[in-house]
């Protein structure tokens, strides 16, 4: 491992280990919704990050979501959102995670809250009682290590003479069409100046989003440009060719709030009843990893979704990835889906992972069948747009 690997591990470990990094999820639910057509008998295990979209698959009236991270404070911030749904009205709800602030926020969580959470989550959030403070350009959505690179792209777009209100008018556009005409008529050159560029590559930048050097390795096999090209064509596709009247992942990030028309799906007076009434209950919060919760888990899981962690563990941390695989084979249910992300194109670093199944050796490219169809049909339809592959898969049968 060269220096600046080891740099750059190093730094992205200390971010993940002391800090909450993700303050919503950054995985499209709507394509995971169509890819795993949830059942009522359905136990699915999801990576947590914010928690937004484990309270997405509840809305389905699954047996249950099991929401698994090794960082605390990421469980810590989904326990705040279900202490939220058993304690608070609508309104007092609303404001905490849709528009990132709420009056009197303290004595809410001392009165309210608190008593719902567990140990490590209180102590968390009794030190951070600040991020739902009231003021001017403060919000939720400023606060952790991805909210804190929000908080500088906002400044930057304040303070880039006529990009804030490009920026207003394409969240606003009416039609891909206006979209496209703001996008390609200033918009793109005033964002995208040297400093803009410089910043996209550097791996500080990077971990504070949650991109570690072993995926930015996964997007440079495939885009000579390197990491800052494939955030231009990104951020191209999400304003010029994707609709953003409901893409609620990219106006929380470039405005620090939802609205109540674009916001996710537990967000959404409608659905905040039945979260309320019970479907929130279902969802179950673990703090460790996916193969030390999959081991201890008495039950079977028939959906994984696997967000992109693998990416994370396929340069460093392989054997921990051959473990990860093993364990859900012995915990999947008959017709397990799974789902996972990539910043590459593809993921064939998984090709030559051997697990044992039904007594017998066989690497996962033979235990595992692609739904290549489905996955290259809802994969440009993600409002997200940052990932560079989307993988539906099932497990083969002994």
């Amino acid at each position: 491992m060269g220096l600046g690997t080891w740099m750059s591990a190093r730094m992205f470990t200390w971010l993940h280990s002391n800090h909450l990094i993700y303050n919503t999820c950054w995985e499209d639910p709507r394509l995971d919704r169509v890819a795993m057509d949830i059942q009522h008998d359905d136990n699915i295990m999801v990576i947590t990050s914010a928690g937004c979209n484990a309270l997405d698959y509840a809305l389905k009236a699954p047996a249950s979501v099991h929401a698994v991270d090794m960082n605390f404070r990421q469980n810590a911030l989904l326990q705040l959102k279900l202490a939220g749904l058993r304690k608070l009205d609508y309104e007092p709800f609303f404001d905490m995670f849709g528009k990132g602030h709420l009056p009197h926020f303290p004595d809410l969580y001392r009165n309210k809250l608190r008593m719902e959470l567990t140990p490590d989550a209180r102590v968390f959030w009794d030190e951070r009682l600040h991020f739902f403070e009231e003021g001017r350009g403060n919000s939720f959505y400023f606060h952790g290590t991805s909210g804190y690179f929000a908080w500088l792209l906002n400044y930057y777009l304040d303070h880039r003479r006529g990009l804030r209100d490009m920026v207003d008018a394409c969240l606003n556009a009416e039609s891909v069409e206006e979209q496209q005409a703001i996008y390609f008529g200033g918009m793109r050159d005033k964002f995208w100046n040297k400093p803009m560029r410089w910043a996209a590559n550097r791996d500080a930048t990077l971990a504070m989003v949650g991109v570690p050097r072993a995926q930015r390795r996964q997007v440079e096999r495939y885009y000579e440009g390197g990491i800052a090209q494939f955030a231009q064509e990104c951020l191209e596709a999400v304003f010029a060719y994707l609709p953003l009247g409901d893409n609620y992942f990219w106006r929380v990030y470039l405005t620090g709030q939802y609205t109540r028309d674009c916001c996710p799906e537990y967000l959404k007076e409608e659905n905040f009843g039945a979260l309320q009434g019970g479907l929130a209950e279902r969802v179950h919060v673990h703090t460790s990893s996916a193969t030390d919760f999959l081991r201890r888990h008495d039950g079977t899981i028939s959906k994984f979704v696997l967000l992109d962690h693998m990416d994370w563990l396929s340069t460093l941390q392989n054997n921990a990835l051959q473990e990860e695989w093993q364990a859900i084979v012995d915990k999947a249910a008959p017709k397990t889906r799974l789902l996972w992300r990539s910043g590459g194109l593809t993921t064939d670093f998984l090709d030559p992972i051997e697990v044992s199944l039904g007594g017998s050796k066989t690497r996962l490219d033979n235990a595992l069948i692609y739904d290549r169809d489905l996955a290259a049909e809802l994969h440009p339809k993600d409002r997200v747009h940052t990932y560079g592959s989307f993988h539906i898969a099932d497990l083969a049968t002994a």
